[in-house]
């Protein structure tokens, strides 16, 4: 199986979601100089946006179409179920960040922001994304992974 094919034949462009993904590296780092929750709490907001209601509500994802649109960059398609999975873990990151927050173990909050700011640089700077590699060897494994989401 090829990573190329839409595995659950929903595209998504691939440039939006490195803007995205930039904006969320920002943002984390930000957060991790500031040690300000609302951030972390602005980003959860905004993956549970993303995933679970309207992706076109989210305010990174408007900004990152805007940012594409106004460097008239084309689109570029990737499978929207290896992306999903990836805002997945996306969620899961910052859930992680603000239960850690919360119970003031920086160190652990440290570690676990790096690996997160390692995952989303990957996608900004080489359009390498480790949850979308995770998702093709799950499809491999499970075909049927994810069709109904």
């Amino acid at each position: 199986m090829s990573n190329a094919c839409p595995l659950n034949f929903t595209k998504v462009d691939s440039n939006v979601s490195r803007f995205s993904a930039l904006f969320v590296a920002i943002l984390v780092i930000i957060y991790l100089f500031t040690q300000n929750i609302y951030i972390l709490l602005f980003l959860f907001v905004d993956f549970v946006l993303k995933l679970f209601l309207n992706p076109g509500i989210s305010p990174i994802m408007m900004l990152a179409e805007l940012l594409k649109s106004m460097f008239n960059i084309k689109e570029k398609y990737a499978d929207g179920g290896a992306k999903k999975l990836a805002g997945y873990f996306g969620l899961f990151f910052v859930s992680a960040l603000i239960v850690t927050h919360f119970f003031d173990l920086w160190f652990l909050s440290l570690g676990i922001a790096l690996v997160f700011l390692a995952c989303s640089l990957l996608d900004v700077f080489f359009n390498y994304c480790i949850g979308c590699k995770i998702y093709f060897i799950i499809k491999k494994i499970y075909p049927n992974f994810m069709n109904n989401l």
